[in-house]
């Protein structure tokens, strides 16, 4: 998925020292807790956002002050943690195939010896990302029906994916899934360059004497780069939700992505495809900020030393 903050923390690659020294399980632990507590921690903005997306018509305009209270009053309180169990639990399986990946492709892409560029970087850092998402989809899936679930519709996980197999049959699980691929793209594009850009001008105009401008400068150049990325993929994870959820939802046709498009924008118009953007921009700044402190706490509570 591309959640903002959900993984900045998890770094994208390690040194040869690091290696050794096993200082990286070290830094994965601490940013796979810190994704965690920063997950849990946005939890209710995050359904309250699947909710939007999937529930969108004209008559239906969710706000977001209806939307909690929609949520509170089907299931109570607890119900607005609603799949954040299967969010949490993704973490792992997600981060360890994308590392794996990453070293295979820049090996791939680089001769032996050589340093490797942005390029590089860029590509093996997209490749890994869909690489993950093949690995976990199916996880996204259960997350987004347990999300629009109702009370007592499903009694977790494993139940969830018991109806779903019994019902829909395997195919279900990788519902959304070539909407979810085309996303990672234009968003990783988006955010790199975009994080690159910001992160040079602020060396040219406020540190020149530096080659790293600071971790809070680096944190607010993130969420910058992520909320660009987003506006340019959003209408891509808006159809996927849509496309996880369209079984659950009594009386529509099962769309495939144009249809669901076309759809959307002549029942909607354009803003129907970023219905829900604004509890997901909502999230950035403290999904960003808990995942930073806590990554920091935890670096320190494991004995990750710094170079």
């Amino acid at each position: 998925g591309i959640d903002i903050g959900d993984s900045l923390t998890i770094p994208d690659e390690f040194t040869e020292d690091e290696k050794k020294s096993g200082q990286w399980w070290r830094q994965l632990l601490a940013g796979g807790i810190a994704g965690a507590v920063s997950r849990t921690s946005t939890a209710p903005l995050d359904r309250l956002k699947v909710m939007m997306q999937v529930h969108g018509s004209k008559s239906d305009k969710m706000n977001i002050y209806g939307g909690f209270r929609q949520m509170v009053k089907e299931g109570g309180v607890r119900s607005l943690w609603r799949g954040n169990g299967t969010n949490v639990i993704k973490i792992a399986p997600e981060t360890a195939v994308k590392f794996w990946a990453y070293e295979q492709y820049k090996k791939m892409l680089t001769e032996e010896g050589q340093k490797v560029g942005t390029f590089e970087r860029f590509v093996s850092g997209s490749m890994a990302g869909a690489t993950a998402q093949t690995f976990i989809y199916p996880m996204e899936v259960l997350k987004t029906r347990l999300a629009v679930g109702k009370t007592g519709q499903y009694s977790g996980l494993f139940d969830c994916a018991k109806k779903i197999l019994k019902r829909e049959g395997m195919g279900a699980f990788y519902k959304g899934y070539i909407p979810n691929l085309l996303g990672i793209i234009p968003y990783a594009g988006i955010d790199l360059a975009v994080y690159e850009l910001l992160k040079a001008h602020w060396l040219e105009h406020f540190a020149k004497d530096s080659v790293n401008p600071g971790v809070t400068v680096l944190l607010g150049c993130g969420a910058l780069s992520s909320t660009c990325g987003q506006l340019a993929s959003y209408p891509l994870a808006l159809v996927r939700t849509r496309m996880q959820a369209q079984a659950m939802v009594e009386g529509t046709q099962q769309l495939n992505m144009v249809g669901l498009f076309r759809r959307i924008v002549s029942k909607e118009g354009v803003p129907g495809l970023y219905r829900g953007i604004t509890p997901n921009f909502m999230k950035v700044l403290p999904a960003v900020g808990i995942s930073y402190v806590v990554y920091e706490n935890m670096k320190q509570t494991l004995g990750v030393t710094q170079k």
